[in-house]
């Protein structure tokens, strides 16, 4: 038996069948049903509702932010950000290359570029050292306090960086030097709910934090997402523009800007309050995989990927990093034939249609991730199984 048959094996054992295992499933093991049926009740089922208001409130507590403004996904979450940071069209923003989409389509709906910045190894997320490198190459401070692309002229409004599977990266080195070039930071921790960096949760180094609470996420309410920030001006003015920049008014129909209908409805904040409640148990179970997986990679030529010291990981989807590209597809075959399914890192932006001439850094470590890098099942497993 093989190295990918040991995995499969392994997997099913600890998962406890032999049928297929997804990559992360949903967990609904509290008081979803109950929260529902009480939503439903009281017939406030779209964006104004006492859900909305509680998890709002629970949410910013557990991040350990001042506010946070629900939304409809992470995606819309982050376009919110980015309006608030500033950027206009025509702006760069500095991102990574190797993300999910949403961060690069949110910079785009705002009609700005992005520049792709390489990543560590170790994080998956951005680099301090490559982004240092980056401005001291084509930054450009000007009379104005910021910060502009010496090669294109463009101003850098924005930085969104990403905490890759919910691996904290170094990210107070990467608001320091945001800080030092007068670049608004703009955490995109859609997939790093309960992950820390030195005991600060994700998402409140920068000004802004953005998270996601899609069906795949660590906890989900179907769709959903919210931003975090401990400005309230900015908390403030984001609750306006996702609800349509609509004044409030006891009848009248007024908005004094163009406004989005970003909200996240009741019946899905009825949801995120529900499955925050048990957070703190699906993150100690997936800790408690995490190890399992961790014990057996050590004894194969597969390298797991674990948390950096001074930072605690969600593991939300936990990862392998393969010794090549061919093993990658390979061990990808064979797992998704075998019944666990399996997943390769996402393509790099800067290699889509829509990205591949916006302008990079070379991107050695993430074109090296690109081709290694896998998830493997990482869902909840309740304890009577």
């Amino acid at each position: 038996m093989d190295s990918i048959d040991k995995t499969i094996s392994f997997i099913q054992d600890t998962f406890h069948t032999k049928d297929f295992i997804p990559l992360h499933a949903p967990y609904f093991g509290g008081n979803e049903k109950k929260y529902l049926n009480e939503t439903i009740d009281s017939t406030f089922v779209s964006s104004v509702g006492a859900f909305v208001n509680k998890f709002e409130k629970d949410f910013a507590k557990y991040t350990g932010s001042k506010f946070a403004v629900a939304c409809v996904n992470g995606t819309n979450s982050l376009h919110i950000a980015l309006i608030l940071a500033g950027v206009k069209s025509e702006d760069e923003v500095l991102s990574q290359s190797l993300t999910f989409i949403a961060t690069a389509n949110a910079i785009s709906y705002i009609g700005a570029q992005s520049v792709f910045i390489d990543v560590d190894r170790d994080t998956m997320g951005m680099s301090p050292k490559a982004l240092q490198s980056f401005l001291e190459k084509f930054g450009q401070k000007r009379e104005d306090g910021f910060t502009y692309n010496s090669t294109t002229g463009k101003k850098i409004a924005a930085c969104v960086p990403m905490h890759t599977f919910g691996f904290p990266l170094r990210i107070e080195e990467l608001a320091e030097i945001c800080k030092n070039w007068n670049i608004f930071l703009v955490e995109d921790a859609a997939e790093s709910l309960g992950s820390y960096y030195k005991s600060k949760h994700t998402g409140t180094f920068g000004r802004i934090g953005v998270f996601s609470f899609n069906g795949n996420k660590t906890i989900t309410c179907g769709g959903g997402g919210a931003l975090i920030t401990d400005d309230e001006e900015l908390a403030k003015r984001a609750k306006h523009l996702t609800t349509q920049a609509k004044i409030p008014h006891a009848w009248k129909f007024s908005h004094d800007e163009i406004g989005y209908n970003y909200r996240m409805p009741n019946l899905n904040a009825a949801l995120a309050c529900a499955q925050l409640e048990q957070l703190d148990q699906i993150l100690a179970n997936k800790r408690e995989l995490a190890e399992k997986y961790k014990s057996f990679f050590s004894e194969t030529d597969y390298h797991f990927v674990t948390e950096l010291a001074d930072t605690k990981a969600n593991y939300w989807l936990n990862a392998l990093m393969l010794p090549s590209n061919e093993e990658r597809d390979e061990f990808l075959r064979r797992t998704n034939e075998g019944g666990v399914m399996t997943r390769p890192i996402w393509d790099l932006m800067s290699s889509l249609p829509m990205f591949e001439n916006f302008q990079n850094d070379g991107l050695e470590n993430s074109k090296w991730l690109e081709e290694r890098v896998v998830n493997i099942p990482s869902s909840f497993r309740p304890s009577n199984e």
